[in-house]
């Protein structure tokens, strides 16, 4: 007769996943990144479904970028360049970016203002909405100056890529709480 905590072996399994083990921390690490995913993947559905018909002044929102820079933001700079390099390829691929540049300035911009917060900033709200507004006006200059160079744009859509930023901007506080609440599943969570 086996006692309550006698040594018992493990029941065979079969298969792949009988051999792949996760720890808690690995599990919840893999479902903080899918989550991370599956916030951009319905920011690109809002912004190409539903945000493209809104229009003011022939500008609308940008919510990927603002997303991804948020994301990397709110990781720091070792997680968040890796993330931001890898978002910006499959941004790039979706087929909703301005083109092969995008990588470069997602990922410069979204480690540059890591670095700036990690150096200069406390962490909270207001210090992110600060990096987070210079990441967007930095990016829509730059989108706005490499389509100009290449004679895509003129000078009169200045305006409209400022009211582009200024859109963007209105969704960072309600992106903010939810990109801080799957940063607390798993890994370093700040105290905010």
């Amino acid at each position: 007769m086996a006692k309550k905590f006698d040594f018992q072996p493990d029941k065979p399994h079969s298969g792949f996943f009988a051999k792949l083990y996760l720890t808690k921390k690995q599990r919840k690490g893999l479902l903080k990144w899918t989550l991370y995913a599956l916030v951009l993947l319905v920011l690109s559905l809002l912004q190409d479904v539903m945000l493209c018909h809104v229009r003011i002044f022939g500008a609308t929102t940008d919510l990927i970028p603002c997303g991804i820079f948020l994301i990397c933001l709110i990781e720091g700079s070792e997680r968040g360049s890796v993330f931001a390099l890898c978002a910006s390829c499959v941004y790039l691929f979706s087929g909703f970016s301005p083109g092969a540049i995008c990588i470069v300035l997602i990922t410069a911009i979204g480690v540059g203002i890591c670095l700036f917060r990690q150096s200069y900033l406390q962490q909270g709200f207001r210090a992110s909405l600060l990096c987070l507004g210079l990441a967007l006006i930095a990016y829509e200059m730059a989108t706005f100056a490499y389509g100009l160079f290449l004679g895509l744009t003129h000078w009169g859509r200045l305006g409209g890529f400022g009211i582009t930023t200024l859109l963007t901007f209105v969704a960072v506080p309600i992106l903010y709480p939810v990109v801080l609440a799957i940063q607390n599943l798993g890994g370093n969570p700040w105290k905010e």
